[in-house]
């Protein structure tokens, strides 16, 4: 654990999409909101803490919310305004200290360590980002305060909602031990009742088993995280400045038969942003990962690593299709599936591409041979044309008519980063 005080932050917005439709306007505050969905259906993406006190929740169906909050009101996400006002945000805390770690788009870590001399103690450093982002940008911001990433992020959620918790070094078993262990970070549902049903209910009882006999229990690598996340053993620094190593996304959706026209169609969605993501930033990656969810939340992962780095809309897709079906093939009496994500690893630069000889047969997964040349033309054109009239302005066959997706594409980047 690093030694000396709380230097460690996480701040993060409370409410954030929610927070900021009530922002801009006014009539909305106070009152119970509910971004996206809609009494008849759709999907809730945000909710107030208004309507979070009528159990309303992110997630949750248009239809459901409305019966939970009579009063509830639906309206429609302003995209463009949670970018900007939450990069606004991201600038208030580099006023603070250079070393910001921006984690989403509504919450980063920061290490003031060096910033003491300038601003004070911790303490003193969070209520002035508090009083800042309210003051400048009219957002509410929960902060934790304290000695390990870990401990600052369940600070924050402990003082959310638009509070402020420092951990003092010495406290942290003390504040800890009571804490429910959901509130680990990576602790979903299925692990916490899994925990509950072994009498494990409050990240002190999780500190109090051995590594070993969690690790038999939840597999190795999650066995080990949450151990050492119990025990808070958390050497990682904040870190300013990452290249990603993968770039992924993903659609949930309720039940779905394992159709292919659906599965191909969904996949040319999913691989599409995605590879305008890696264009984007000039890069492509050799390793595709696919992850299918069946009902009962089981999930089945397939990789493939090609030769060389692949950027293009349907080599991804075609390789990503191969994979879910192979992954909906070992899954026994599991015919329906909940969730399709795709995702791109083993990354490298890729500004241009080094055109092959025709000496063979060309593979149109090599982005240098004729076939995957003209891929590449046709991605390029089609980005050109998507950066001056919009996103929906062309598209693959698949993927344009695709059944409408509950959760709007602008909202799923937002969420979306790269890691």
């Amino acid at each position: 654990m690093p030694d000396g005080g709380p230097t460690i932050l996480h701040a993060d917005l409370d409410a954030f999409y929610a927070s900021v439709e009530q922002l801009l306007d006014p009539a909305l505050r106070g009152r119970p909101i509910a971004v996206g969905g809609g009494p008849s259906g759709g999907v809730v993406l945000a909710a107030s803490y208004e309507a979070k006190a009528f159990g309303v929740q992110g997630g949750m169906t248009g239809w459901r919310a409305a019966q939970l909050c009579p009063e509830l009101l639906f309206v429609r996400g302003h995209f463009g305004e949670y970018q900007r006002l939450g990069d606004a945000v991201m600038e208030v805390l580099a006023g603070v200290t250079p070393l910001v770690e921006r984690v989403s788009i509504d919450e980063a870590f920061l290490d003031v360590a060096g910033s003491t001399h300038l601003f004070g103690p911790p303490e003193r450093i969070c209520v002035l980002i508090r009083g800042r982002v309210r003051a400048e940008i009219g957002l509410p911001i929960s902060v934790g305060a304290a000695r390990t990433k870990h401990l600052a992020k369940i600070a924050s959620q402990v003082a959310k909602p638009d509070g402020l918790v420092v951990v003092q070094p010495g406290h942290e078993r003390e504040f800890l031990d009571p804490l429910p262990v959901g509130l680990i970070w990576g602790v979903g549902p299925v692990h916490r009742q899994r925990l509950a049903d072994l009498g494990i209910r409050t990240i002190g009882d999780l500190a109090q088993i051995p590594s070993g006999a969690l690790e038999r229990i939840l597999g190795h690598a999650v066995g080990h995280k949450l151990s050492a996340m119990a025990r808070n053993d958390d050497v990682r620094p904040v870190v300013t400045a990452r290249r990603a190593g993968s770039v992924g996304a993903q659609s949930a959706f309720g039940r779905r038969p394992a159709v292919a026209a659906e599965v191909r169609a969904v996949l040319a969605h999913l691989a599409d942003r995605v590879s305008r993501r890696l264009r984007a930033k000039g890069r492509a990656g050799r390793t595709v990962t696919v992850r299918v969810r069946f009902v009962g939340m089981r999930s089945v992962t397939r990789s493939h690593t090609v030769a060389e780095p692949v950027s293009a809309t349907l080599t991804l897709t075609e390789i990503a299709e191969r994979l879910v079906w192979s992954a909906i093939g070992s899954a026994s009496a599991a015919t329906e599936i909940t969730l399709l994500a795709v995702a791109v690893s083993k990354l490298a630069d890729q500004r241009a591409v080094q055109l092959e000889l025709d000496l063979a047969t060309p593979d149109p997964w090599r982005a240098g041979s004729a076939p995957g040349a003209a891929r590449g033309a046709v991605d390029g054109s089609m980005d050109e044309i998507r950066d001056r009239f919009g996103a929906d302005a062309v598209g693959y066959l698949p993927a344009v008519l695709r059944p409408a997706a509950a959760v709007p594409d602008e909202f799923r980047e937002l969420a979306e980063h790269d890691v």
